[in-house]
């Protein structure tokens, strides 16, 4: 690391720039706050008269301050940020800028394969795929906020051609751009879906929550409630064929437009390229779980945030129960849409609620206090939950908060943020999967699941959703059975009682007593976390 040799307005315009390349040089520490950043921190910067620069860390430190939480300064001093400095060095560059894959390897200062290695792992993605990405998130921005021709919002965003820049705005967005100009002021629009989509998985796992609080599947059709920039609403997705079919309640303002259709495309598990996860599994007995879901995607919630209500709430508790607490918390919050369906929990509307309000819908104090300081540091803006977050800071942002351990990390980073390589170790349809799949004497314990899931890294996001899913199946299956058994003692014939006429009342009680209870089964996709 450099010495602090530049002055003060050099540090001034660079921390306002939020310029990742003077990451190491000096450390900005805000007054008002009482935190110190790197330079470039996202958070919304402060008065330069708040602003006091230290040479590093412990100068910071010694004058009373804490570290960022969403810049994270110690860890990239302590050479966790050398990955995060490439990826902050790729984001500042202008999309006009960004030519091709060795002009990105050239700005990272990493070789073409290391790049492949640094994308996938921190932002999910290939290379070409973070070009066209970046291009086309600056099409959409500029289709639905300017006049400008589609011609020249192409190549102002760096496509050569029209027919590349159609082609590949609507691979990434199953809109035409002249279709997803149109959104504003309507109520319902097409969503194009990969060839090979599978609906009908996608669909068991959409509906996995059977109270329905914020979602419901019926058949082909799935409701659920969002939260929009103009208020929250009802939006309706029905499946035919390569389509997806979204009807609203309201005509979209320009915002939710863009928000809505931000959210689909996580619910829909189009934010990440399919893997050929076979090849992983072929020599492995995971192989044939995955030919019998091919073509699975992972759906992520609706927002960040939302996967980590359900992950604080699913904390050492069957997912049942976890589903009853939420229901508990949109209650309490009154975000009913109509007569059974709600809206998320928002991190202003969990804010209005104590502790102790926490704890009287089910929760213990630890994950009440938990609950309320993540919906904190979300509203906030101290966790950075922006598209572009490296997930090696998410992971450091969430991994830093009390209460959350690993299985919330985890699990937060495969549902809320997409990160293609999290494995939830410590958790039990997980465990329960894989013994099944390896026909292991007993449940793995955490060490062994994380040896089991090794060989399908950098894909281990993909191959715990297909395992999930085969824990769905097992319990189904047993479900099945139960029913089975309960049918056949319904249609023994009744003990007698003390009138010499049959009671279904005491048939009752003798199959609850022999352990035949009405229950209902966790999906697969949610644990008994830990």
């Amino acid at each position: 690391m450099h010495g602090m040799t530049l002055d003060r307005q050099t540090m001034l315009s660079r921390m306002l720039a939020a310029d990742a390349a003077f990451d190491g040089r000096f450390i900005t520490g805000v007054m008002s706050t009482g935190i110190y950043c790197l330079p470039s921190c996202r958070a919304r910067k402060p008065k330069p008269e708040n602003v006091v620069f230290y040479v590093g860390p412990p100068e910071a430190r010694q004058a009373g301050l804490r570290p960022c939480r969403r810049c994270c300064p110690d860890a990239f001093y302590g050479g966790g940020g050398v990955q995060e400095t490439q990826i902050e060095a790729l984001h500042t560059l202008p999309v006009g800028e960004l030519r091709d894959v060795p002009g990105l390897a050239r700005v990272a200062g990493v070789s073409v394969r290391s790049l492949h290695s640094l994308l996938l792992e921190q932002l999910g993605c290939s290379p070409a795929d973070y070009l066209n990405r970046r291009r086309v998130r600056q099409a959409q921005e500029e289709l639905l906020s300017s006049d400008a021709s589609a011609a020249q919002i192409a190549f102002g965003a760096g496509f050569q051609n029209l027919s590349t820049f159609g082609a590949q705005f609507r691979r990434l967005t199953g809109l035409s751009p002249s279709a997803f100009r149109a959104l504003p002021g309507n109520t319902g629009f097409q969503l194009g879906l990969p060839a090979h989509y599978p609906a009908a998985a996608m669909l068991l796992d959409l509906g996995r929550d059977r109270l329905g609080t914020t979602g419901q599947v019926n058949g082909n059709t799935y409701r659920l409630g969002l939260n929009l920039p103009s208020g929250a609403q009802v939006v309706e997705l029905g499946f035919t064929g390569q389509q997806v079919k979204v009807n609203c309640q309201r005509p979209l303002s320009v915002a939710d437009a863009s928000a809505l259709h931000r959210i689909l495309w996580r619910v829909l598990g189009l934010h990440a390229q399919p893997v050929k996860l076979g090849t992983f599994a072929a020599a492995s007995p995971l192989r044939r779980v995955v030919e019998a879901a091919p073509g699975l995607r992972v759906p992520l919630s609706p927002t960040p945030f939302d996967a980590l209500v359900w992950a604080v709430l699913g904390q050492q508790v069957t997912f049942t129960f976890a589903c009853t607490l939420r229901q508990r918390l949109c209650q309490r919050l009154n975000t009913a849409l109509d007569a059974n369906l709600y809206a998320p929990p928002t991190p202003a509307q969990v804010l209005t609620l104590s502790a102790d309000d926490l704890t009287r819908l089910g929760l213990t104090r630890r994950r009440a206090e938990t609950l309320l300081r993540v919906a904190q540091l979300t509203h906030s803006g101290e966790l950075d939950f922006s598209p572009d977050t490296p997930f090696s800071r998410i992971s450091r942002q969430l991994s830093a908060l009390r209460g959350v351990g690993v299985w919330t990390t985890q699990y937060a980073l495969l549902r809320g943020f997409g990160a293609p390589d999290a494995v939830p170790v410590g958790d039990t349809a997980l465990a329960t999967a894989l013994q099944d799949v390896f026909q292991l004497p007993h449940r793995p314990s955490a060490p062994e699941v994380t040896d089991l899931m090794k060989p399908f890294a950098p894909h281990r996001s993909l191959a715990t959703f297909h395992l999930w899913q085969h824990f769905a199946r097992l319990q189904r299956a047993s479900q099945q059975h139960s029913t089975a058994q309960y049918e056949l003692r319904l249609n023994r014939p009744f003990r007698a009682m003390k009138s010499d006429r049959p009671c279904k009342a005491a048939q009752q009680r003798e199959w609850e007593r022999n352990g035949f209870r009405a229950w209902n089964p966790p999906s697969g996709v949610f644990p008994d976390g830990g």
